[in-house]
C-alpha cells in the first residue's frame, strides 16, 4: 500500500495518538486530526485526503452524520470506528456510506485490511460515478440527435438515415462534433417557430 494522506476524527486523545502512531509507522502521513464530526467535515473539505478514519461517537455531530456529508460530496473514503457492533449501528453505518467498519480496540492487523476494502470500494464507487456520468451524457447527445434528425426530416422530407448523413458531413465540413451541429439544428429550429 503507497503512503496515504489521512484524516483521523475521534474524541477521544489517547485513541488518535494510537492510530497516529500506527499509520505513521506504516509510512502514511497524518495530515490532520479531529475531535468532534463538525471538525472532521471541515478537516476533510479542506485537506482532501485519501481516507478518513473516524469514531461513530463524538460530540458536535457523530460519526455518521460526518461520514454521510462526507460520501454525498464524494471527497474520500471514510472508516468507521466503533465500540459497538449492534446490528443497528451496523446497519446505520452503511446508510450513510461508511466503506469500511472497525470495532475498537483497533489492532493493527484489523487496521490495514480494512483500509485497503475502504481504499479499494471507494475507487469502485468513483469509476462507477465516472461510468454513470459518461452514460447520462451520452444519452443527452442521442435525445439531441434524435431531435435534429426529427427536425431535418420534417423540413426536408428526409428519411432518418438521409437526416443523419447530412448532420454527418456538416460536421465533417464544418469540423464540428454531430453534437454541436444536432444542437445548432435544434436551436434553429427553435427560434425559427
Amino acid at each position: 500500500m503507497s503512503s496515504l494522506r489521512i484524516v483521523i476524527a475521534d474524541n477521544e486523545s489517547i485513541i488518535r495518538m494510537d492510530l497516529r502512531e500506527l499509520l505513521i509507522e506504516a509510512g502514511h502521513e497524518v495530515i490532520a486530526e479531529a475531535a468532534d464530526g463538525r471538525q472532521a467535515v471541515e478537516l476533510v473539505r479542506r485537506h482532501r485526503p485519501d481516507l478518513v478514519i473516524m469514531d461513530i461517537k463524538m460530540p458536535e455531530m457523530d460519526g455518521l452524520a460526518a461520514a454521510r456529508i462526507i460520501s454525498d460530496e464524494k471527497i474520500a473514503p471514510v472508516l468507521l470506528l466503533t465500540a459497538y457492533s449492534q446490528k443497528e449501528i451496523v446497519e446505520k453505518a452503511k446508510e450513510s456510506g461508511v466503506l469500511a467498519y472497525l470495532v475498537k480496540p483497533v489492532k493493527e492487523e484489523n487496521l490495514f485490511p480494512a483500509i485497503e476494502i475502504a481504499l479499494s470500494r471507494f475507487q469502485e464507487f468513483m469509476s462507477l460515478e465516472h461510468e454513470l456520468e459518461g452514460l447520462k451524457t451520452s444519452l443527452e447527445a442521442r435525445k439531441l440527435l434524435d431531435r435534429a434528425k426529427g427536425v431535418l426530416m420534417d423540413a426536408h422530407g428526409l428519411t432518418e438515415s438521409e437526416a443523419y448523413r447530412r448532420i454527418q458531413q456538416y460536421s465533417m465540413a464544418k469540423r464540428k462534433s454531430i453534437k454541436e451541429v444536432a444542437q445548432a439544428i435544434v436551436t434553429a429550429a427553435t427560434r425559427s417557430r
